[in-house]
C-alpha cells in the first residue's frame, strides 16, 4: 500500500525521490514525507498530496546525495504530519520509512517506554526505529547487525529503508511480506516498493527476499540473510518502458489502461496461441498440465477484482474440463480451517503479485501439500517466488487502482489454461478447441468494436451521474461481468451498486426496483437470453431504468430496456473479456461527471500489501 523511494549515490537525491513518490501515488495514500542528509539528519513530511510537501518544502536547503521518501496510507494513527513517515529514532540518528504493520508493536513499544523512549507518533513504525537504535546501544554493534536483530524480534509485515546520520555512505533495508525492490546503477543505487520509480535510471533490479536484509555501503550492494548468511543478489533485467507508466495523452490513467486492451489481450496471447497451426502453448505451467487434467479439484484465491476474474475461470475449467472448481476470497481462505488435500491444485490470482491475504492463503495450501499455480502480471513479485508454476498476463503496468486490463488479462490466461487443461484430459472436441483460439484471436479486434461505442455510452453517463444507487445483473458466465461492474463503479464513483445473478432477483433485490433505480443487465445471446429477458420484463413493470448489454444485431431486448450498448457475438465462455468494456467506461465517465479522482478513489490502495 504505502510507496517507498530511497536513493544514494552521484546524483541530488530529492528530485529524485519527490519524481519516484508520485510515481507512486497509485498506490494510494494520505500522507508524504522525505528523509535528507544535509547539515544533520533532516525530516520534512506533510499529510496530503505529494504537491502538498513540495509546497513546503519551496524554501529548504534539499542539496543531498542520500534520502529516503514513503507516501503512508495509515494503518496505525490517523493521517496527520506527525503519523506520515519518515521516522527519528530516539537519538535522532536514524530515519526509518515502512510498509507493512508490525503486530507486536505494542509490547516492544511498552518495554521501551519503560527504557525511557519518548513516542510522538501513534504508528508501529516509530516503535520499529527505536526497537532497532535500542538494540544497537545496548549491544555495541553495528547498525546492520542490529537490524538483523530486530528482525528476528518483530512479528508481521514489513520494507524498510534505514538511514544513518552517522554514516552518510550508507542505506539499509530490509524485507518480510511487503515488496521491495533495489535499483542497480552505476555506484548508485535506488529503493522502490515497485520498479515504477526506477526505470527512468536503470532497468538492472534485484528483488528482495522476505527475510533479507540489502547494506549499501561505499557504493557497494551486500545482501544477508536473517541468519547473517550472505546471499548472491540476482540482478534482473525489468522489461519496461518509461512511456508505460506515463499517460500517454490521456485524461486518467484509467482511461488509457481501458484503450490498450486490444493490446494487452493480444499481448497475453502472444506466443501461446496459434489458431492457425491449432497449437496453444504456456510454457510456465509445461510441466503441470498434465497433473491439472488428473486433478479432481481446483481451488481459486484471490481477492477484489481477481476474485472475480477466477468466479469467470469457475465456469470455464467445470464447463470445458469437467474439473470441480472452488473460487475463495482470500482473505477469508486461511481462517476457516479449509479442507485442502494432497492432489489438489490451487491457484492465486493477484496483478501486483504482492497481495498480503493471497500470498497467506499459498503459504497455508503448500503447507498442506496443494500445488501452486500463480497468475500475476509483475514478473520478479511475490507470488510469482511463492508458486510451483504459473503464467504472467503481461498485461503491463496498470497505473490506475481500479482494475481494468488486469482483469481481461487475467480472464485471458485463465481461459487458456482451461483450454489446455480440457484438451489434454480429452474433454474438448478438437473442433470446438480450433473454434476457440481463434475466437481468442478475434477478441482483441471484437474489444477495439466496443471502444468505439465511447460516445454513447458518455451519454448514459450523463443520464445517470446522479444515481445513488445501481442493480447489475447477468446469468451464467456473465454473472462474474456484473460483480465486476458493480465493483468499478462504486470504486470509482462513490455510487452505491450491487451485482447479482439475474435469477436471485426475485429472492430480495426486487424489492429495492422503481423508477429511480438503473439496473444494468449484461444480456448476450448464450444459453440463458430467454431467462434474462423475463428478468428485464419484470424490472420494467416494476418501472426501473433498464442498460443492457447486448450482442449486436439483437431486435428484442432494445424494444424493451432504455439503454443498449452492443457487443460482437462471440463464444460464450468468452463473453466476459468483451462485455465487461462497455461497464469499464461506463463507471469510468459516471466518475468523471461527479468529479471523483478516478485514478486514485479515496481509501483506496492499489497493492493491498497488509491484511
Amino acid at each position: 500500500m504505502c510507496g517507498i523511494v530511497a536513493y544514494i549515490g552521484h546524483r541530488e537525491a530529492y528530485p529524485l525521490i519527490i519524481k519516484g513518490l508520485k510515481r507512486l501515488e497509485y498506490r494510494g495514500y494520505d500522507s508524504s514525507g522525505i528523509a535528507l542528509l544535509n547539515d544533520g539528519l533532516n525530516i520534512y513530511k506533510k499529510k496530503g498530496k505529494v504537491k502538498d510537501l513540495e509546497e513546503v518544502l519551496l524554501k529548504e536547503n534539499l542539496s543531498s546525495h542520500i534520502g529516503i521518501g514513503h507516501t503512508r496510507w495509515a494503518t496505525h494513527g490517523e493521517p496527520n504530519d506527525v503519523n506520515a513517515h519518515p521516522h527519528y529514532s530516539a537519538s535522532r540518528n536514524l530515519a526509518i520509512i515502512h510498509n507493512g504493520i508490525i503486530e507486536n508493536y505494542s509490547s516492544i513499544k511498552k518495554n521501551l517506554i519503560k527504557k525511557g523512549h519518548i513516542f510522538y507518533s501513534d504508528t508501529d513504525s516509530e516503535v520499529f526505529i527505536h526497537f532497532i537504535e535500542d538494540i544497537q546501544q545496548n549491544t555495541g554493534c553495528l547498525l546492520e547487525e542490529a537490524v538483523r536483530l530486530a528482525m528476528k524480534e518483530v512479528v508481521g509485515a514489513y520494507a524498510i529503508v534505514i538511514m544513518d546520520a552517522t554514516n552518510p555512505s550508507q542505506l539499509i533495508a530490509a524485507r518480510k511480506g511487503s515488496p521491495l525492490v533495489i535499483g542497480v546503477g552505476e555506484k548508485e543505487f535506488f529503493f522502490a516498493s515497485d520498479a515504477t520509480p526506477i526505470i527512468e535510471y536503470t532497468n538492472e533490479v534485484v528483488y528482495l527476499n522476505d527475510y533479507e536484509l540489502a547494506v549499501v555501503r561505499d557504493g557497494e550492494l551486500t545482501v544477508k540473510n536473517i541468519d547473517n548468511i550472505l546471499q548472491s543478489p540476482y540482478i534482473q533485467t525489468v522489461e519496461l518502458e518509461l512511456e508505460a507508466i506515463e499517460k500517454g495523452g490521456y485524461d486518467h490513467f484509467m482511461l488509457k489502461e481501458i484503450y490498450e486492451q486490444p493490446r494487452s489481450v493480444a499481448d497475453c496471447m502472444r506466443g501461446r496461441v496459434n489458431a492457425d497451426n491449432g497449437l496453444l502453448v504456456l510454457g510456465g505451467l509445461r510441466d503441470y498440465v498434465d497433473k491439472l487434467a488428473k486433478t479432481k479439484r481446483i481451488v481459486i484465491v484471490a481477492c477484489g477484482t481477481s476474485w472475480h476474474a477466477g468466479l469467470v475461470a469457475e465456469y470455464i475449467f467445470e464447463e470445458l474440463a469437467r474439473i470441480n472448481v472452488e473460487v475463495e476470497y482470500a482473505s477469508e481462505f486461511r481462517y476457516r480451517n479449509p479442507i485442502i488435500k494432497e492432489g489438489d491444485f490451487v491457484i492465486a490470482i493477484s496483478q501486483s503479485g504482492e497481495t498480503a491475504d493471497t500470498l497467506a492463503a499459498i503459504e497455508l495450501a503448500k503447507s498442506k501439500g496443494a500445488t501452486i499455480i500463480g497468475v500475476c502480471n509483475v514478473v520478479g513479485s511475490s507470488i510469482p517466488r511463492a508458486t510451483h508454476a504459473g503464467a504472467y498476463t503481461h498485461a503491463g503496468p496498470e497505473i490506475g487502482v481500479a482494475s481494468t486490463k488486469a482483469f481481461t488479462a487475467q480472464v485471458t490466461v485463465l481461459a487458456l489454461m482451461a483450454i489446455a487443461v480440457a484438451r489434454k484430459k480429452g474433454t474438448l472436441h478438437e473442433d470446438t478447441f480450433r473454434r476457440l483460439l481463434f475466437e481468442l484471436e478475434r477478441i482483441p479486434s471484437k474489444i477495439e468494436t466496443v471502444l468505439k461505442t465511447d460516445e454513447k455510452i458518455k451519454i448514459i453517463a450523463e443520464k445517470f451521474k446522479d444515481a445513488r444507487n445501481f442493480i447489475y445483473l447477468g446469468r451464467g458466465y456473465n454473472f462474474p461481468v456484473a460483480l465486476e461492474g458493480a465493483l468499478k463503479l462504486k470504486e470509482i464513483s462513490y455510487i452505491h451498486a450491487e451485482g447479482y445473478p439475474a435469477a436471485e432477483m426475485k429472492h430480495g433485490p426486487i424489492a429495492l426496483i422503481d423508477e429511480e433505480m438503473p439496473v444494468v443487465f449484461i444480456a448476450t445471446k448464450d444459453s440463458s437470453y430467454e431467462k434474462v429477458v423475463s428478468n428485464i420484463q419484470e424490472v420494467k413493470a416494476r418501472k426501473g431504468k433498464v442498460i443492457a448489454i447486448v450482442t449486436e444485431g439483437d431486435k428484442l431486448i432494445p424494444t424493451m430496456a432504455d439503454y443498449t450498448i452492443e457487443i460482437p457475438a462471440m463464444h460464450e465462455a468468452l463473453i466476459p473479456l468483451v462485455a465487461t468494456i462497455p461497464l469499464q467506461l461506463l463507471s469510468y465517465h459516471i466518475a468523471v461527471l461527479r468529479g471523483c479522482n478516478v485514478d486514485q478513489p479515496r481509501n483506496l490502495a492499489k497493492s493491498v500489501t497488509v491484511e
